[in-house]
């Protein structure tokens, strides 16, 4: 009775995740995306780029961190390959998204996979990270979701560039780090990981402090290392 209740219950989850359930999954980091977004097509605007530039870069490249890093780094006369080397780094957490889904999204064809890679975001693993079943339907629903979410505010962002006066007053790149915390919290279940993340912001506070390049990325490694340690440590 007991393996029939518990089938009855894996299969009732297994149903659950549909497409519209990733898409109400994803609504809360959804709309909390809106002022990055804002920011992001305002920045763009800033930069120097049209309007079907700028809303080509939100659809396409799809990376609210690496698009304000890139358009800041190109007001500030970057090269171009100091950009991609840049770019690289701080996107380059997707490829452990990819291995940790990659059982999911192995079985799949082609034509499956590449849509979803380009919808894989740190919101998204967030949201999938925490599930059982990641299928396709309910990986689409809340990837998708998210990016039509991304786009228009992006757009709006755009927008409100040329109507709005002094409209970086208003602080908006606070929004990345609330949408980082809403990401980065429900994720905390161990002591292992609550430390690291500590550290990180510890390191990170100490780098900023003394102007050190590569702050960010620094303390992320050094956290990622102290939790390592102590699963590690915990497991022997």
């Amino acid at each position: 009775m007991l393996w029939m209740a518990q089938k009855k219950q894996l299969d009732n989850e297994g149903k659950s995740l549909s497409f519209n359930q990733g898409v109400i999954d994803m609504m809360p980091l959804s709309i909390s995306v809106l002022p990055w977004g804002i920011l992001a097509g305002s920045v763009a605007i800033q930069a120097g780029l049209s309007v079907s530039q700028a809303i080509a870069m939100s659809a396409i490249v799809f990376a609210g961190a690496a698009q304000l890093v890139s358009l800041g780094m190109v007001m500030s006369g970057a090269s171009a390959l100091t950009i991609f080397f840049t770019i690289f780094l701080i996107t380059s957490q997707h490829f452990i998204y990819a291995l940790t889904l990659r059982q999911n999204i192995a079985p799949l064809s082609l034509k499956d996979r590449l849509p979803l890679g380009f919808l894989l975001t740190d919101e998204l693993f967030a949201v999938a990270i925490s599930k059982l079943d990641r299928n396709k339907k309910y990986l689409l629903g809340a990837g998708l979701s998210f990016y039509i979410a991304w786009v228009l505010f992006s757009a709006l962002g755009i927008y409100l560039a040329s109507t709005v006066p002094n409209l970086s007053d208003f602080h908006l790149d606070f929004s990345i780090v609330a949408v980082f915390v809403a990401i980065i919290v429900p994720l905390i279940k161990n002591q292992a990981a609550f430390v690291g993340v500590v550290v990180t912001l510890l390191a990170a506070l100490v780098f900023k402090y003394f102007h050190i390049d590569a702050a960010i990325v620094l303390s992320g490694v050094i956290g990622m290392l102290t939790s390592m340690c102590l699963e590690a440590k915990g497991g022997q």
